[in-house]
């Protein structure tokens, strides 16, 4: 059985500014933030609530970066194994969050419901 997934809406309540990055995030969790903030403000699809989504997500796609760091040096199979299972579970969280906060090819090209001054209305 299949499901379906909501479709992104446009949240009046969206972020109107790209919020700082926290203090406490990594350097390269900070660099995603940077990366991806702007764009998410922009479509207007993330607001205060949506925070520590993006939060998370961005501490996976650090960790990701992070772990590939530390295996490039790696010359211990033992180690490198587990850097690799640590690594690719920090890929599938960075994937699901990615999806759900509309980063990903599918899901952007989801249609979403404008409720902004940019819908036409038949009834005007």
């Amino acid at each position: 059985m299949k499901g379906t997934k909501p479709h992104l809406v446009v949240d009046n309540s969206g972020l109107k500014r790209v919020p700082a990055a926290p203090s406490w995030l990594s350097k390269d969790a900070k660099a995603e933030w940077r990366r991806v903030m702007p764009e998410l403000v922009e479509r207007r699809i993330l607001t205060r609530g949506d925070l520590g989504s993006l939060e998370n997500y961005c501490i996976s796609i650090g960790r990701v970066r992070e772990v590939e760091a530390q295996m490039q040096g790696c010359d211990d199979p033992e180690l490198m194994v587990k850097l690799f299972r640590v690594q690719d579970k920090a890929m599938q969280s960075a994937r699901l969050l990615a999806a759900e906060l509309g980063l990903t090819p599918v899901s952007r090209s989801r249609p979403s419901i404008r409720g902004d001054e940019d819908d036409d209305s038949l009834l005007d």
